[in-house]
Formats: structure tokens, C-alpha cells, sequence
């Protein structure tokens, strides 16, 4: 005999342009609420922002606006940091945020391989460093670096330049959690292993039992 596990999904993609942003999350538990962007449903046309309400805590997913090819989008994306902190700390008021997904930046050198030849790049420019940083001055830990402060390990690799291949790597995607979870983690990992993308999956583990 074979189980097999029934999963809800929800997903968003862009309104603008088909395949160019999107984020899914998949649960075996039905979540008191959903919702798509941010307060009033901003940036949804892009489809970039899910959150799903449970009992002990919300889970937001996100893929965090690329600043581009000569930061033409730089702007716009440090007008989204702005917003996803306001909303973030909206949420952590009423309970704890689990936030996960490509936030698109290495907020340390040691975050990507060869930093000093990035330095003022999409993804690592001071700009957006501080964004991340802002973040957790709010009280949010990046939960990876909290339990391993010295660990290289990297989530994307370019397939321009045979990243993988060589382990020319960035860590840009992310699990940030309020800091009262941090007791409930029971393990966080960073599977390079796992091929298919130019991203590897990020897991983490929480036990509220």
C-alpha cells in the first residue's frame, strides 16, 4: 500500500510580463489566511510576495527584485526593501515571520566567491547590503550565518561563466526568522548537492511540538 500526500498550492505569477517573476509555496496544512504582496496588494503585479497565516506563525516567501544589468532597477528595489521591512514588522507584531526565498543579495564577502572583483554589482552593492542589514536590526535572524558564522556555502551559481562547475558562487537565498523561533530550529541546510537549476534549495526545520 502507498500513501500519498495531499498538497495545497498557491502560486503567483507576473501580471506583466509571463515567466519573468513568480513564487509558489506548497502545504500540507490549510492556512488560516493567504495573501498576495504586500499591505493593499502592492507589487503583486509582479507577483513576488505570498504569505500564508498559521496558528503559531506566517510564512512569507518572496523573490526580492534583481537591481539589473547597470542598476537600472536599483531604485525601485531599495523602494521595495522599504516596504517589505514596514510589512515584515507589521506581521512580527502580531506573531512570528518565517521569511524565505532569493532575496538577491550577499550581505557578507563571505557570501560570495571572489567578492572583491563584485564589489558595487547587482546583489552586492552597499545599497542593498544595508537592506539586508536593516532587516535584521529589526530583530530577524538569517538563520543559515546564525548557526554557521564562518561556513562558506553558496545558493546560486552563473551559468555564464560554468559556476557550478567551478563553485563560483553567491548565497542569495535565504531563511530570516524572528528571533523568538530561534529556539525551534532544529536544523537548517544549504543542499549543493541537489542539480536542475542555477539555485539549489535552502531547507530549514522548526519543531513546535
Amino acid at each position: 500500500m502507498f500513501g500519498f500526500a495531499t498538497f495545497l498550492s498557491y502560486h503567483r505569477e507576473s501580471k506583466i510580463r509571463k515567466g519573468y517573476s513568480g513564487v509558489a509555496i506548497y502545504t500540507k496544512r490549510k492556512p488560516l489566511s493567504v495573501h498576495y504582496g504586500l499591505e493593499d496588494g502592492k507589487y503583486d503585479d509582479e507577483g513576488r510576495v505570498i504569505t500564508l497565516e498559521f496558528k503559531d506563525f506566517y510564512f512569507v516567501c518572496c523573490y526580492v527584485p534583481n537591481s539589473g544589468e547597470a542598476l537600472k532597477r536599483l531604485a525601485y528595489r531599495m523602494e521595495f526593501e522599504e516596504n517589505m521591512r514596514k510589512y515584515l514588522k507589521k506581521l512580527d507584531s502580531e506573531k512570528p515571520v518565517i521569511y524565505g526565498g532569493d532575496l538577491n543579495v550577499a550581505p557578507q564577502e563571505i557570501d560570495v566567491k571572489n567578492a572583491e572583483l563584485y564589489q558595487g554589482c547587482a546583489g552586492f552593492t552597499w545599497e542593498e547590503r544595508h537592506a539586508f542589514q536593516a532587516l535584521l536590526n529589526l530583530g530577524f535572524f538569517d538563520v543559515y550565518r546564525y548557526f554557521y558564522p564562518e561556513k562558506i556555502a553558496y545558493t546560486w551559481w552563473s551559468y555564464k561563466i560554468f559556476g557550478r562547475e567551478k563553485n563560483i558562487g553567491w548565497r542569495i537565498d535565504y531563511f530570516l526568522i524572528s528571533e523568538r523561533l530561534l529556539p525551534k530550529v532544529k536544523k537548517i541546510e544549504i543542499h549543493s548537492e541537489i542539480m536542475g537549476s542555477d539555485h539549489c534549495p535552502v531547507s530549514l526545520e522548526l519543531s513546535f511540538s
